[in-house]
């Protein structure tokens, strides 16, 4: 049996391949596809240099995911991909521009506002309990507010 493997070690490098690439379909990352890339090139070698041998083969394997790794993330690196919601992950950014009501006042230019379902330590201008606020900045987990004018009535 291990003879039968051994002869047919690039056949089994290049289905490696394609199972993780076909995980990579299901299961998309990028990151199973520089590992494909490396057993194909394996299983490539395998196949022309029998004499290779399980120890090479691995250290085949490694070397080539290294290498397209290391390529992948530089291409990534200079050929970012566009995202639809940049500030997605980004929690303070997304806070930017949004209404908040003021908790405890404002005064001596520190206080607390209420963004969304909790509470954040807060900077800006002396406003009173209750009074609405529009996010400025994050600096720091505190969120820098500035008053905002409130509407006339119907």
């Amino acid at each position: 049996m291990s003879d039968w493997l051994s002869d047919q070690a690039g056949f089994v490098w290049l289905i490696v391949a394609a199972l993780l690439a076909i995980c990579e379909l299901m299961i998309p990352g990028v990151y199973l596809t520089f590992l494909a890339l490396g057993a194909a090139a394996t299983g490539v070698l395998a196949l022309l240099f029998p004499e290779l041998g399980a120890i090479g083969q691995f250290i085949s394997f490694a070397a080539w995911s290294t290498v397209a790794v290391l390529v992948g993330k530089r291409w990534y690196g200079a050929n970012p991909v566009p995202s639809a919601d940049p500030d997605l992950n980004n929690r303070a950014a997304r806070m930017i521009g949004q209404s908040v009501t003021v908790v405890d006042a404002i005064s001596g230019g520190s206080g607390r506002v209420r963004v969304g379902d909790g509470e954040w330590p807060a900077e800006g201008p002396d406003l009173p309990a209750g009074s609405k606020a529009r996010v400025a900045d994050v600096r720091g987990g505190v969120v820098v507010v500035e008053a905002v004018a409130s509407l006339p009535a119907d």
